[in-house]
């Protein structure tokens, strides 16, 4: 059992870590007209609209709150609270927002599974993706209780301490995360298989949402309208003066019957 946990916990966080990063890389070089959502929007609205919006807030939330909660270190947010105000925030906040996101993903999964239509165009990793992504949420809901009765914040120390480790390439204590409900332990577990599954399947969209922020940084682009023979101030679009007298048009058409 030993061994067990430490390939869970120390040696398969980096096998899925690499493939992640590997296999997003040869998806992104080799198949990029792969590299899409796949948005079924087109088949039918439905629940999609609700669901989606409701789901990606929620995940959102979820994600960067798992970032910021696991790889803070205490000695930063120890200044302004304790270790067991943290974990009452994150139990609070999480399970708002995870209520949320539960919500819109069980809508998304349910539209994809009883709408023929979507079925029938659906890939089977699509199918996938929704249905790990609802276990791996199912998991997190199913943390809070156990979080509840550790209100000391024992239980949130150990999974950041945990974290940052693997994060930093520093030795992984095992047996200290195997002391913990087993909710935690599948929670973290089929965490990393889905970055192990991430350049498999539609999720691979998710790295050109993050890469739009670039557009607020990009420098403004000019556009120039290029029209011949027309005057100034009479450039407008719909307008007689507008359209380039035959002879250009003929020019433009032909030039070499014109030379």
């Amino acid at each position: 059992m030993d061994s067990t946990y430490r390939f869970l916990f120390q040696v398969y966080p980096y096998v899925c870590f690499v493939v992640f990063v590997v296999g997003s890389l040869i998806r992104f070089d080799q198949n990029q007209y792969s590299w899409k959502s796949d948005s079924s929007q087109m088949l039918r609205t439905g629940l999609l609209r609700w669901g989606s919006n409701l789901f990606h807030f929620g995940i959102l939330f979820l994600f960067f709150g798992h970032m910021v909660g696991l790889f803070t270190p205490h000695s930063v947010y120890g200044i302004f609270m304790s270790a067991s105000t943290k974990q009452m925030l994150a139990v609070s906040a999480g399970g708002v927002a995870g209520a949320v996101c539960f919500v819109g993903l069980t809508m998304l999964l349910v539209r994809r599974l009883t709408d023929p239509r979507i079925r029938y165009t659906s890939h089977p990793t699509d199918i996938a993706v929704l249905v790990v992504l609802w276990v791996q949420l199912s998991l997190g809901l199913l943390t809070l209780p156990q979080s509840l009765q550790h209100t000391d914040g024992s239980a949130m120390l150990i999974l950041a301490d945990w974290a940052q480790r693997i994060v930093t390439l520093r030795p992984v204590d095992a047996t200290a995360v195997a002391a913990l409900h087993w909710t935690f332990q599948v929670h973290i577990v089929l965490g990393v298989t889905i970055f192990l599954l991430f350049p498999f399947s539609r999720l691979v969209h998710v790295w050109s949402g993050f890469a739009s922020v670039a557009y607020l940084f990009r420098p403004y682009q000019m556009v120039r309208a290029r029209r011949l023979n027309v005057p100034a101030g009479q450039n407008l679009p719909g307008q007689p003066s507008a359209v380039p007298s035959p002879t250009v048009a003929d020019a433009i058409d032909n030039p070499r019957a014109v030379r």
